[in-house]
């Protein structure tokens, strides 16, 4: 059974009873958390659900926090209180009443979580991340792919797989260094799991070029999975296995431990973002 109302009436403020209980909506600019910048995480003020996280905060300019995605403890349903029909936000652990989602977010995800302030409780403290490293043909190209994904927190072009330390692109370009170029991908395993970067993963190039990719010939351009761990090793094999009967021709994917990754040069990060977008 869930709480009773005469609990959540002793358990809340007035108004934290109005708006997480009764579906009511603070006045805009008013709310203690909306100009907040501090890195951390956003639970429910009923129950302490962790829904939304620092770095989905942006400013919409509308008067409620606003964020661009939510955890897995936000729910949506269908709101017809008002002259039109909305999306309402709750939380699914306690279903208190958290704000509406609005189709006019930023990009990548479009979305705009317009919440009450009275229904959050700010937890400061940075989050865990893990990392994971891949290549897959010129990695300007799969860093841009990378940082589309919601969830990645950071990627860092770079080389891996080689013998040589600190090798310049110069070098990794003259094959000689056993280098690839690849992408350290940072990532939020709260917000997007490592299964989700091995399916970007394989449709961001083709598995089974040997040495090459689209125009780009040469090993430093080979297909390959990092992993680190036992876990990440287990995964990565399965997902070639299910990504193979995908293909006609065999992939070509090698499956290494991680080795010492080297970033690249300044002007190599972000190429495309700084340059253009890519030509593949």
């Amino acid at each position: 059974m869930g709480t009773a109302d005469s609990e959540w009436k002793k358990k809340l403020t007035p108004e934290q009873y109005e708006i997480l209980r009764k579906k009511g909506t603070e006045p805009p600019f008013s709310g203690k958390l909306l100009h907040n910048k501090e890195s951390g995480v956003y639970a429910c003020a009923a129950c302490g659900a962790k829904l939304f996280l620092s770095d989905a905060k942006f400013d919409s300019k509308t008067g409620w926090p606003s964020f661009t995605s939510a955890t897995e403890n936000v729910g949506m349903r269908e709101d017809k209180s008002l002259w039109a029909v909305r999306t309402e936000v709750y939380c699914m652990k306690c279903n208190s009443h958290l704000g509406h989602v609005f189709d006019d977010g930023p990009l990548p995800s479009g979305k705009r979580y317009c919440i009450n302030s009275v229904a959050l409780a700010f937890k400061t403290g940075k989050r865990k991340t893990d990392a994971a490293i891949f290549s897959a043909g010129c990695f300007w190209h799969v860093q841009e792919e990378f940082d589309k994904l919601d969830g990645v927190v950071k990627t860092t072009a770079g080389y891996a797989g080689g013998a040589t330390k600190n090798p310049t692109y110069e070098q990794v370009c003259g094959g000689k260094t056993g280098h690839a170029e690849s992408v350290l991908v940072e990532f939020d395993p709260e917000k997007i799991s490592y299964g989700k970067l091995l399916e970007a993963f394989w449709k961001m190039h083709d598995p089974t070029q040997l040495n090459r990719q689209g125009p780009d010939f040469g090993e430093q351009y080979r297909s390959i999975i990092f992993y680190n761990g036992k876990k990440q090793k287990q995964m990565a094999e399965k997902s070639l296995k299910g990504e193979q009967k995908k293909h006609m021709s065999r992939i070509v994917t090698e499956i290494l431990e991680e080795k010492e990754f080297y970033p690249a040069e300044d002007h190599h990060q972000k190429y495309y973002a700084k340059k253009g977008s890519c030509r593949f």
